[in-house]
C-alpha cells in the first residue's frame, strides 16, 4: 500500500523563522500556506527535492501545540504516499486503525503506529527541486521492533520478504527496515529497538518513548550540502567518506529545527539495506568519474 516517504512533518513555534531554515539547508521552496484542522495548526508545506515538508505552527490548543509545549521544535509526523487514499482508508478500517480525513489526507491514531504520528496522502511524482533528492527514510524507535514490524507489515500491506535486518552497535540498536519496493527505491519506515539506553537514541527513547526519532534524505552531492551547512555556521558530523567523496553525513537538531537528519550520497543506504555491493558499485563508478 505505501509507495514513498512522500513528506515529514515539523511542528515549531515560528513557522515563518522555519521556513528560512528548510530554504537555506536544503533549498526547499514554498508550495502553499494552509490549516491542518485535525492538528489544529497553521501549515507550510514546502518542497525539498520530491519531497514535501509540512511545518506545523499551533493555531489553538491540540496536538501541535502539545508537541511544541512539551519538547520545542522537532519532527512532529512521517508522511507516505498511496496510489487510492480511499482504498487505504477501506484497509485501515477493517484492520481497527482509527483515523481522521480531512483536505484529502488521512490522519492516523498514533496509538496505532507506536507512537509515529502518520499522515497518508495522495501520491505525486515532483520533478525535485533544491540540494537533495528525496527523504527515504523515517526512523520509529520502539520498544518491540518486531511487534511493530508485524503491525506495519499488516495495516500498510508491506511484504515482510523484503524488509532488511539493520543493527548498529556504534549507535545502541537492532531493528528493521521495511523496505516499500526494493531494489526500485529505498523508501521505507527503520524500526529501532535500543540495545544500549546511554547512547544518544537510547537516552531519547527514555525521555520520549515509542515515538519518531529523525529522518534521511539522498542527494546526488553530498559535499555541496556541506558548503551549504557551513556557510550558515550549522552544526553537522561528516560521517562517511571513500574514493568518491562524502557520502553521509548529520545534520543535528539545533541546525535544522530541532530534528535530527541524515544525509546519504545516491545508491550510499544500500550499504545496510541488504545491498552493499550495489552501494560499492555507485562508489567505484562516481570514482571514477571523479577521477576523469
Amino acid at each position: 500500500m505505501l509507495k514513498r516517504v512522500d513528506r515529514v512533518q515539523i511542528a515549531v513555534a515560528d513557522s515563518g523563522a522555519a521556513e528560512k531554515v528548510v530554504a537555506e539547508v536544503f533549498g526547499g521552496e514554498l508550495v502553499r500556506r494552509d490549516k491542518a484542522t485535525p492538528l489544529v495548526a497553521k501549515r507550510s508545506t514546502m518542497q525539498a527535492g520530491s519531497s514535501l515538508i509540512e511545518i506545523l505552527e499551533p493555531d489553538g490548543t491540540g496536538a501541535v501545540q502539545d508537541f511544541v509545549s512539551k519538547w520545542g521544535s522537532g519532527l512532529f509526523g512521517a508522511g507516505f504516499s498511496v496510489d487510492d487514499p480511499d482504498a487505504a482508508a477501506h484497509h485501515l478500517a477493517k484492520c481497527g486503525v482509527s483515523f481522521e480525513q480531512s483536505a484529502g489526507q488521512l490522519y492516523l491514531d498514533p496509538g496505532a503506529t507506536f507512537g509515529m504520528r502518520t499522515v497518508i496522502s495522495q501520491h505525486h511524482e515532483r520533478a525535485p527541486v533544491g540540494a537533495i533528492k528525496w527523504a527515504y527514510e523515517v526512523t520509529n524507535v520502539v520498544g518491540d521492533w518486531k511487534a511493530a514490524s508485524d503491525r506495519y507489515a499488516r495495516i500498510f500491506v508491506l511484504d515482510v520478504a523484503k524488509f532488511s535486518p539493520i543493527e548498529s552497535k556504534q549507535f545502541g540498536y537492532t531493528g528493521t527496515l521495511t523496505l516499500f519496493d526494493p531494489p526500485a527505491r529505498l523508501d521505507r519506515i527503520e524500526i529501532a529497538q535500543i540495545t544500549d539506553a546511554n547512547l544518544a537514541m537510547g537516552r531519547f527513547h527514555q525521555r520520549r518513548g515509542d515515538s519518531l526519532y529523525m529522518f534521511f534524505v539522498e542527494t546526488d552531492d553530498v559535499g555541496a550540502l556541506e558548503q551549504r551547512l557551513q556557510a550558515r555556521g550549522s552544526r553537522f558530523a561528516a560521517h562517511t567518506r571513500d574514493d568518491a567523496g562524502l557520502a553521509e553525513l548529520f545534520i543535528h537538531p539545533s541546525a535544522f529545527l530541532g530534528v535530527l537528519v541524515g544525509v546519504s550520497r545516491t545508491e550510499h543506504a544500500w550499504t545496510w539495506s541488504g545491498d552493499p555491493n550495489r552501494a560499492k558499485r555507485a562508489a567505484k563508478e562516481r570514482a571514477l568519474k571523479r577521477g576523469t
